[in-house]
Protein backbone atom coordinates (compact mmCIF):
# COMPACT_ATOMS: atom_id res chain seq x y z
CA UNK A 1 0.00 0.00 0.00
CA UNK A 2 1.15 3.54 -0.71
CA UNK A 3 2.26 5.76 2.13
CA UNK A 4 -0.24 8.16 3.63
CA UNK A 5 0.60 11.78 4.43
CA UNK A 6 0.48 12.76 8.10
CA UNK A 7 0.49 16.10 9.88
CA UNK A 8 0.95 17.00 13.54
CA UNK A 9 -0.45 19.99 15.43
CA UNK A 10 1.28 20.59 18.76
CA UNK A 11 3.86 18.21 20.16
CA UNK A 12 6.68 20.71 19.78
CA UNK A 13 10.19 20.72 21.14
CA UNK A 14 10.21 19.57 24.77
CA UNK A 15 6.69 18.14 24.52
CA UNK A 16 5.98 14.96 26.46
CA UNK A 17 3.62 13.53 23.84
CA UNK A 18 5.07 14.73 20.52
CA UNK A 19 7.89 12.17 20.25
CA UNK A 20 5.53 9.28 21.01
CA UNK A 21 3.24 10.36 18.17
CA UNK A 22 6.11 10.80 15.72
CA UNK A 23 7.52 7.39 16.62
CA UNK A 24 4.10 5.76 16.49
CA UNK A 25 3.10 7.27 13.16
CA UNK A 26 6.42 6.42 11.53
CA UNK A 27 7.07 2.94 12.87
CA UNK A 28 5.45 0.88 10.12
CA UNK A 29 6.24 3.16 7.22
CA UNK A 30 2.52 3.65 6.66
CA UNK A 31 2.69 7.44 7.16
CA UNK A 32 5.07 10.13 5.96
CA UNK A 33 5.43 13.12 8.28
CA UNK A 34 4.95 15.97 5.82
CA UNK A 35 3.31 18.86 7.65
CA UNK A 36 3.12 20.38 11.09
CA UNK A 37 2.23 23.37 13.26
CA UNK A 38 4.25 22.32 16.24
CA UNK A 39 4.42 25.26 18.66
CA UNK A 40 2.20 28.09 19.93
CA UNK A 41 5.15 30.34 19.07
CA UNK A 42 4.99 30.54 15.26
CA UNK A 43 8.67 31.00 14.49
CA UNK A 44 9.78 28.37 17.00
CA UNK A 45 7.31 25.93 15.48
CA UNK A 46 8.49 26.61 11.93
CA UNK A 47 12.14 26.18 12.89
CA UNK A 48 11.56 23.00 14.87
CA UNK A 49 9.50 21.48 12.07
CA UNK A 50 12.27 22.13 9.57
CA UNK A 51 14.84 20.59 11.90
CA UNK A 52 12.63 17.49 11.92
CA UNK A 53 12.74 17.41 8.12
CA UNK A 54 9.55 19.23 7.11
CA UNK A 55 9.69 21.38 3.99
CA UNK A 56 9.72 25.10 4.75
CA UNK A 57 6.32 25.65 3.11
CA UNK A 58 4.72 22.89 5.20
CA UNK A 59 6.22 23.83 8.55
CA UNK A 60 3.45 26.16 9.64
CA UNK A 61 3.23 28.88 12.25
CA UNK A 62 -0.15 27.81 13.63
CA UNK A 63 -2.99 25.40 12.96
CA UNK A 64 -5.08 27.88 10.99
CA UNK A 65 -2.17 28.47 8.62
CA UNK A 66 -1.79 24.71 8.31
CA UNK A 67 -5.48 24.23 7.55
CA UNK A 68 -5.38 26.81 4.76
CA UNK A 69 -2.09 25.52 3.42
CA UNK A 70 -3.12 21.87 3.30
CA UNK A 71 -6.76 22.02 2.20
CA UNK A 72 -5.96 23.01 -1.40
CA UNK A 73 -2.97 20.72 -1.97
CA UNK A 74 -3.23 17.65 -4.19
CA UNK A 75 -0.87 15.89 -1.77
CA UNK A 76 -2.55 17.18 1.36
CA UNK A 77 -2.31 15.26 4.62
CA UNK A 78 -4.52 12.19 4.98
CA UNK A 79 -4.51 12.31 8.78
CA UNK A 80 -4.04 15.18 11.21
CA UNK A 81 -3.08 14.54 14.84
CA UNK A 82 -4.15 17.18 17.37
CA UNK A 83 -1.76 17.20 20.34
CA UNK A 84 -2.31 20.71 21.66
CA UNK A 85 -3.52 21.91 25.10
CA UNK A 86 -6.89 20.46 26.11
CA UNK A 87 -8.97 23.59 25.66
CA UNK A 88 -8.03 23.84 21.96
CA UNK A 89 -8.94 20.28 20.93
CA UNK A 90 -12.55 20.99 20.01
CA UNK A 91 -12.03 23.97 17.72
CA UNK A 92 -9.08 22.41 15.87
CA UNK A 93 -10.73 19.02 15.47
CA UNK A 94 -13.96 20.63 14.29
CA UNK A 95 -12.19 22.81 11.72
CA UNK A 96 -10.25 19.93 10.17
CA UNK A 97 -13.25 17.60 10.08
CA UNK A 98 -15.29 20.31 8.36
CA UNK A 99 -12.51 20.64 5.77
CA UNK A 100 -12.66 16.90 5.06
CA UNK A 101 -9.59 15.67 6.93
CA UNK A 102 -9.37 12.54 9.08
CA UNK A 103 -8.37 13.46 12.65
CA UNK A 104 -6.71 11.74 15.60
CA UNK A 105 -7.30 13.92 18.67
CA UNK A 106 -5.52 13.62 21.98
CA UNK A 107 -7.82 13.17 24.93
CA UNK A 108 -9.92 14.81 26.20
CA UNK A 109 -11.58 15.29 22.83
CA UNK A 110 -13.53 18.30 24.10
CA UNK A 111 -14.07 20.28 27.28
CA UNK A 112 -17.86 19.85 27.41
CA UNK A 113 -20.38 17.13 26.64
CA UNK A 114 -22.18 19.40 24.19
CA UNK A 115 -18.99 19.94 22.19
CA UNK A 116 -18.42 16.18 22.19
CA UNK A 117 -21.88 15.53 20.80
CA UNK A 118 -21.23 18.07 18.06
CA UNK A 119 -17.98 16.32 17.07
CA UNK A 120 -19.75 12.94 16.94
CA UNK A 121 -22.44 14.35 14.65
CA UNK A 122 -19.86 16.13 12.50
CA UNK A 123 -17.77 12.98 12.00
CA UNK A 124 -20.90 11.11 11.01
CA UNK A 125 -22.14 13.78 8.58
CA UNK A 126 -18.75 14.28 6.90
CA UNK A 127 -17.87 10.59 6.78
CA UNK A 128 -14.45 11.41 8.17
CA UNK A 129 -12.64 9.43 10.84
CA UNK A 130 -12.41 11.14 14.22
CA UNK A 131 -10.30 8.98 16.50
CA UNK A 132 -9.30 9.74 20.09
CA UNK A 133 -5.92 8.72 21.40
CA UNK A 134 -6.67 6.29 24.18
CA UNK A 135 -3.31 4.89 23.22
CA UNK A 136 -3.05 2.27 25.94
CA UNK A 137 -5.68 0.20 24.13
CA UNK A 138 -3.01 -0.37 21.49
CA UNK A 139 -1.08 -2.78 23.72
CA UNK A 140 -1.12 -6.28 22.31
CA UNK A 141 -2.23 -8.02 25.49
CA UNK A 142 -5.01 -5.50 26.13
CA UNK A 143 -6.38 -6.59 22.77
CA UNK A 144 -5.88 -10.21 23.80
CA UNK A 145 -8.00 -9.49 26.89
CA UNK A 146 -10.73 -7.98 24.72
CA UNK A 147 -10.67 -11.00 22.41
CA UNK A 148 -10.88 -13.47 25.31
CA UNK A 149 -13.85 -11.62 26.80
CA UNK A 150 -15.59 -11.41 23.41
CA UNK A 151 -15.24 -15.13 22.65
CA UNK A 152 -16.61 -16.08 26.06
CA UNK A 153 -13.51 -17.45 27.78
CA UNK A 154 -14.49 -15.66 31.00
CA UNK A 155 -18.23 -16.23 30.70
CA UNK A 156 -20.44 -13.37 31.78
CA UNK A 157 -18.39 -10.51 33.23
CA UNK A 158 -19.19 -9.85 36.86
CA UNK A 159 -16.63 -7.29 37.96
CA UNK A 160 -13.97 -5.04 36.43
CA UNK A 161 -11.39 -3.20 38.55
CA UNK A 162 -9.32 -0.43 36.99
CA UNK A 163 -6.56 1.76 38.45
CA UNK A 164 -4.50 4.67 37.19
CA UNK A 165 -2.64 5.95 40.25
CA UNK A 166 0.73 7.69 40.47
CA UNK A 167 2.51 9.85 43.03
CA UNK A 168 4.08 12.54 40.87
CA UNK A 169 1.95 15.38 42.26
CA UNK A 170 2.33 14.39 45.91
CA UNK A 171 4.73 17.19 46.89
CA UNK A 172 2.81 20.13 48.35
CA UNK A 173 5.86 22.29 47.62
CA UNK A 174 4.99 21.98 43.92
CA UNK A 175 1.94 24.21 44.42
CA UNK A 176 3.38 26.97 42.21
CA UNK A 177 5.05 24.70 39.66
CA UNK A 178 3.31 25.74 36.40
CA UNK A 179 3.49 22.19 35.03
CA UNK A 180 1.46 21.01 38.04
CA UNK A 181 -0.59 24.03 39.03
CA UNK A 182 -2.72 24.29 35.85
CA UNK A 183 -4.02 20.74 36.29
CA UNK A 184 -5.90 21.74 39.47
CA UNK A 185 -7.10 25.12 38.24
CA UNK A 186 -10.73 25.00 37.00
CA UNK A 187 -10.07 27.92 34.65
CA UNK A 188 -7.55 25.80 32.74
CA UNK A 189 -8.48 22.18 33.47
CA UNK A 190 -12.28 22.38 33.63
CA UNK A 191 -14.38 20.53 36.19
CA UNK A 192 -11.94 17.72 36.97
CA UNK A 193 -8.21 17.19 37.41
CA UNK A 194 -7.02 13.65 38.11
CA UNK A 195 -10.05 11.81 36.79
CA UNK A 196 -10.09 13.84 33.57
CA UNK A 197 -6.33 13.39 33.15
CA UNK A 198 -5.84 9.72 34.04
CA UNK A 199 -9.08 8.20 35.25
CA UNK A 200 -10.74 8.34 31.84
CA UNK A 201 -7.94 6.20 30.41
CA UNK A 202 -8.75 3.49 32.95
CA UNK A 203 -12.49 3.86 32.43
CA UNK A 204 -12.18 3.67 28.65
CA UNK A 205 -9.97 0.59 28.91
CA UNK A 206 -12.58 -1.12 31.10
CA UNK A 207 -15.25 -0.48 28.46
CA UNK A 208 -12.91 -1.42 25.61
CA UNK A 209 -11.98 -4.78 27.12
CA UNK A 210 -15.41 -5.70 28.46
CA UNK A 211 -17.40 -4.50 25.44
CA UNK A 212 -19.78 -2.68 27.79
CA UNK A 213 -20.51 1.00 28.35
CA UNK A 214 -20.83 2.81 31.68
CA UNK A 215 -24.39 3.86 32.53
CA UNK A 216 -24.26 5.10 36.16
CA UNK A 217 -21.53 6.02 38.61
CA UNK A 218 -20.87 7.19 42.13
CA UNK A 219 -17.67 9.12 42.91
CA UNK A 220 -15.83 10.05 46.09
CA UNK A 221 -13.41 12.83 45.11
CA UNK A 222 -10.93 14.62 47.35
CA UNK A 223 -8.15 17.19 47.20
CA UNK A 224 -5.56 15.76 49.56
CA UNK A 225 -3.19 18.71 49.19
CA UNK A 226 -4.63 21.95 50.62
CA UNK A 227 -5.22 24.72 48.13
CA UNK A 228 -6.09 22.52 45.18
CA UNK A 229 -9.52 23.37 43.81
CA UNK A 230 -9.86 20.12 41.87
CA UNK A 231 -9.41 16.52 42.97
CA UNK A 232 -6.08 14.73 43.20
CA UNK A 233 -7.68 11.42 44.20
CA UNK A 234 -10.96 9.74 43.24
CA UNK A 235 -12.70 6.43 43.89
CA UNK A 236 -15.44 5.69 41.39
CA UNK A 237 -18.01 2.89 41.46
CA UNK A 238 -19.89 2.29 38.24
CA UNK A 239 -22.40 0.03 36.53
CA UNK A 240 -22.23 -1.10 32.91
CA UNK A 241 -24.93 -1.81 30.36
CA UNK A 242 -24.02 -5.51 30.12
CA UNK A 243 -24.44 -6.09 33.85
CA UNK A 244 -20.83 -5.74 35.00
CA UNK A 245 -19.95 -3.91 38.21
CA UNK A 246 -16.95 -1.57 38.09
CA UNK A 247 -14.47 -0.13 40.60
CA UNK A 248 -11.93 2.54 39.62
CA UNK A 249 -9.25 4.28 41.66
CA UNK A 250 -7.20 7.15 40.26
CA UNK A 251 -4.72 9.30 42.16
CA UNK A 252 -1.82 11.69 41.69
CA UNK A 253 -0.63 11.59 45.31
CA UNK A 254 0.06 7.83 45.61
CA UNK A 255 3.74 7.97 46.53
CA UNK A 256 5.55 4.86 45.36
CA UNK A 257 3.35 4.41 42.31
CA UNK A 258 4.97 5.41 39.03
CA UNK A 259 2.33 5.07 36.31
CA UNK A 260 -0.07 2.65 37.88
CA UNK A 261 -2.42 1.73 35.01
CA UNK A 262 -3.80 -1.74 35.72
CA UNK A 263 -6.91 -3.67 34.76
CA UNK A 264 -8.52 -6.77 36.26
CA UNK A 265 -11.58 -8.48 34.79
CA UNK A 266 -13.50 -11.18 36.66
CA UNK A 267 -16.07 -13.41 34.97
CA UNK A 268 -18.07 -16.55 35.70
CA UNK A 269 -15.36 -18.83 34.28
CA UNK A 270 -12.12 -17.00 34.99
CA UNK A 271 -10.22 -13.79 35.63
CA UNK A 272 -7.61 -11.68 33.84
CA UNK A 273 -5.01 -9.26 35.21
CA UNK A 274 -2.73 -6.86 33.29
CA UNK A 275 -0.44 -3.96 34.25
CA UNK A 276 0.87 -1.37 31.79
CA UNK A 277 4.28 -1.25 33.46
CA UNK A 278 4.69 -4.99 32.78
CA UNK A 279 2.88 -5.12 29.42
CA UNK A 280 4.39 -8.39 28.17
CA UNK A 281 2.49 -10.56 30.66
CA UNK A 282 -1.23 -11.21 31.00
CA UNK A 283 -2.35 -13.39 33.91
CA UNK A 284 -5.26 -15.75 33.28
CA UNK A 285 -6.89 -17.81 36.03
CA UNK A 286 -9.61 -20.22 34.83
CA UNK A 287 -12.26 -21.33 37.30
CA UNK A 288 -10.86 -24.26 39.29
CA UNK A 289 -7.44 -23.96 37.60
CA UNK A 290 -4.02 -22.50 38.24
CA UNK A 291 -2.96 -19.01 37.22
CA UNK A 292 -1.30 -19.03 33.81
CA UNK A 293 1.00 -16.42 32.27
CA UNK A 294 0.20 -15.43 28.70
CA UNK A 295 3.28 -13.91 27.07
CA UNK A 296 3.03 -11.27 24.38
CA UNK A 297 4.34 -12.66 21.10
CA UNK A 298 3.79 -16.33 21.88
CA UNK A 299 1.80 -18.62 19.62
CA UNK A 300 -1.95 -19.21 19.58
CA UNK A 301 -2.99 -15.73 20.59
CA UNK A 302 -5.93 -13.91 19.01
CA UNK A 303 -5.63 -12.25 15.58
CA UNK A 304 -6.03 -8.89 17.34
CA UNK A 305 -3.04 -9.63 19.58
CA UNK A 306 -0.93 -11.17 16.79
CA UNK A 307 -1.44 -8.14 14.57
CA UNK A 308 -0.21 -5.78 17.28
CA UNK A 309 2.79 -7.76 18.55
CA UNK A 310 5.78 -6.02 17.00
CA UNK A 311 8.90 -7.51 18.59
CA UNK A 312 9.79 -11.10 19.32
CA UNK A 313 8.64 -12.79 22.49
CA UNK A 314 10.64 -11.90 25.60
CA UNK A 315 11.59 -8.40 24.45
CA UNK A 316 10.13 -5.27 26.00
CA UNK A 317 7.11 -3.53 24.50
CA UNK A 318 6.50 0.14 25.25
CA UNK A 319 4.09 3.03 24.85
CA UNK A 320 5.29 4.22 21.41
CA UNK A 321 4.54 0.73 20.05
CA UNK A 322 1.05 0.90 21.52
CA UNK A 323 0.60 4.27 19.82
CA UNK A 324 1.92 2.70 16.62
CA UNK A 325 -0.87 0.14 16.79
CA UNK A 326 -3.45 2.93 16.89
CA UNK A 327 -1.78 4.49 13.85
CA UNK A 328 -1.71 1.11 12.09
CA UNK A 329 -5.46 0.77 12.73
CA UNK A 330 -6.02 4.23 11.27
CA UNK A 331 -3.85 3.55 8.22
CA UNK A 332 -5.90 0.43 7.47
CA UNK A 333 -9.15 2.37 8.00
CA UNK A 334 -8.07 5.21 5.68
CA UNK A 335 -6.91 2.80 2.96
CA UNK A 336 -10.19 0.88 3.27
CA UNK A 337 -12.09 4.14 2.86
CA UNK A 338 -10.05 5.14 -0.19
CA UNK A 339 -10.50 1.71 -1.76
CA UNK A 340 -14.17 1.33 -0.91
CA UNK A 341 -13.70 -1.93 0.99
CA UNK A 342 -14.32 -3.25 4.48
CA UNK A 343 -11.67 -2.66 7.13
CA UNK A 344 -9.77 -5.65 8.52
CA UNK A 345 -11.76 -6.60 11.66
CA UNK A 346 -8.55 -7.02 13.67
CA UNK A 347 -7.73 -3.36 12.92
CA UNK A 348 -11.18 -1.95 13.56
CA UNK A 349 -10.37 -1.19 17.19
CA UNK A 350 -9.22 2.42 17.25
CA UNK A 351 -11.08 4.63 19.75
CA UNK A 352 -13.79 6.77 18.15
CA UNK A 353 -15.33 10.17 18.77
CA UNK A 354 -18.12 8.32 20.57
CA UNK A 355 -15.53 7.11 23.09
CA UNK A 356 -14.30 10.66 23.61
CA UNK A 357 -17.87 11.81 24.17
CA UNK A 358 -18.62 9.05 26.70
CA UNK A 359 -15.43 9.97 28.58
CA UNK A 360 -16.40 13.62 28.79
CA UNK A 361 -19.88 12.69 30.07
CA UNK A 362 -18.17 10.54 32.72
CA UNK A 363 -15.92 13.45 33.74
CA UNK A 364 -18.93 15.68 34.38
CA UNK A 365 -20.74 12.84 36.14
CA UNK A 366 -17.78 12.29 38.48
CA UNK A 367 -17.61 16.01 39.24
CA UNK A 368 -21.35 16.12 39.95
CA UNK A 369 -21.31 13.01 42.13
CA UNK A 370 -18.21 14.16 44.01
CA UNK A 371 -19.98 17.38 44.97
CA UNK A 372 -23.15 15.49 45.95
CA UNK A 373 -21.74 13.19 48.63
CA UNK A 374 -21.12 10.34 46.15
CA UNK A 375 -24.71 10.28 44.86
CA UNK A 376 -25.35 7.94 41.95
CA UNK A 377 -25.73 9.85 38.68
CA UNK A 378 -26.32 9.02 35.01
CA UNK A 379 -22.95 8.80 33.26
CA UNK A 380 -24.26 8.69 29.69
CA UNK A 381 -24.20 11.64 27.30
CA UNK A 382 -27.69 12.87 26.46
CA UNK A 383 -27.55 11.62 22.87
CA UNK A 384 -26.95 8.04 24.05
CA UNK A 385 -29.68 7.89 26.71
Amino acid sequence: MSKLNWGLIGGGEGSQIGPAHRLGAGLDGAFSFVAGALDHRPQAGREYGQRLGLAADRSYGDWREMLEGERSRDDRVDLVTVATPNATHYKITRAFLEAGFHVLCEKPMTMTVEEGEEIVRLAESTGRICAVNYGYTGYSLVRQMKAMVARGDLGAIRLVKAEFAHGHHADAADAENPRVRWRYDPAQAGVSAQFADCGIHALHMASFVCGQEVTRLSADTVSCIPGRQLEDDAMVNFRMDGGAVGRLWTSSIALGRQHGLTLQVFGEKGGLRWAQEQPNQLYWTPLGGRTQTIERGEGNLSPEADRTSRVTVGHAEGMPLAFANIYADLAEAIHADKEGRAIDPAANLYPRAEDGLRSMAAVFAVAQSGKSDAAWVDARPAMFR
